[in-house]
């Protein structure tokens, strides 16, 4: 695949625009030895350290710090560090998350799942069900905040927009198939023909494929009648809206995005039908580009 999975956070983006300082006193100790006496004593660290590593080009040990450096030469010393060299950072290290298609995301009570990731410019949206979208306001996933909603249009259509304002999450152009394999990742954009393959992914059914047995149809649900939407046979769960539905990857892991589930009737245990709504018309209207790997 194309982009590692970061979901849950472990890598850290520091700011690399710093100043040093050079070292600070204190009893006489190897790096790597003060390293490990640092590590041992980091809950005890001043709150502005970020970090610390040893500098194999000078063989000294560096403290990061975000802010001001008052105390560090003495929490440094107390732990028997000996000399450390300061380096003034730019920013404070965050953890980040990659904001996948087919995974959950919440607000308050409202639960959809991340249909896909796309964008206008520099500004980041996530797709998903507009009837989904249009229940909540500020929405979260599995990595914390995501950001607020930004627009819906239900019933007629049934696409909702969520804005990303968050710097911790990463939008990619993948697609989780949970259990079934590793993710896929979104190439493009299609209108599939009736017989073709597709699947689509939620954290409700995780994996679903079937065929296409139709296209431009009308759904009316209590709220409204939706039209233009493709009439698939991969079954339907309670959870799926906004799930991201994306041509068959056969043997592969890049697929092309067609569109959003919008709603269903059956079960995937007595078979049903999942209706889905185009992905192309909500690009149109909001003006937006895919993710794509």
């Amino acid at each position: 695949m194309t982009f590692a999975r970061r979901a849950g956070a472990a890598v850290l983006a520091a700011g690399l625009a710093f100043t040093t300082a050079g070292p600070v006193s204190g009893d006489t100790a190897g790096p790597a030895l003060a390293q490990e006496r640092l590590d041992r004593g980091a809950a005890t660290r001043p709150g502005t350290v970020t970090g610390w590593h040893v500098d194999t080009a000078t063989n000294t040990l560096v403290v990061s710090v975000h802010g001001a450096a008052t105390g560090v030469a003495e929490w440094a010393r107390g732990l028997g560090a000996g000399a450390v060299t300061v380096e003034h950072v730019a920013e404070a290290p965050r953890p980040v998350w990659d904001l996948i298609g087919g995974q959950a995301i919440y607000s308050g009570g409202a639960r959809c799942t991340l249909g896909f990731n796309a964008r206008s410019g520099a500004t980041r949206y996530i797709l998903s069900a507009g009837h989904c979208v249009a229940a909540g306001s500020d929405w979260h996933g599995v990595g914390g905040y995501i950001g607020p909603s930004a627009g819906s249009s239900f019933p007629a259509n049934d696409y909702g927009l969520i804005r990303v304002t968050s710097t911790a999450a990463v939008s990619t152009p993948l697609v989780d198939r949970h259990s079934s394999g590793p993710d896929v990742t979104i190439s493009g954009v299609t209108t599939p023909p009736v017989g073709s393959s597709i699947c689509y992914s939620s954290p409700a059914s995780g994996w679903r494929c079937g065929s296409v047995i139709g296209i431009n149809q009308t759904v009316c649900y209590p709220q409204g009648c939706v039209g233009q939407l493709i009439r698939a046979n991969a079954c339907p769960e309670p959870g799926a809206s906004g799930a991201p539905a994306v041509t068959h990857p056969g043997t592969g892991t890049a697929v092309r995005a067609v569109g959003l589930v919008s709603g269903g009737s059956g079960t995937c245990s007595t078979g049903g039908t999942t209706w889905i709504q185009p992905i192309a018309e909500p690009l149109s209207a909001y003006g937006l580009t895919l993710y794509t790997g």
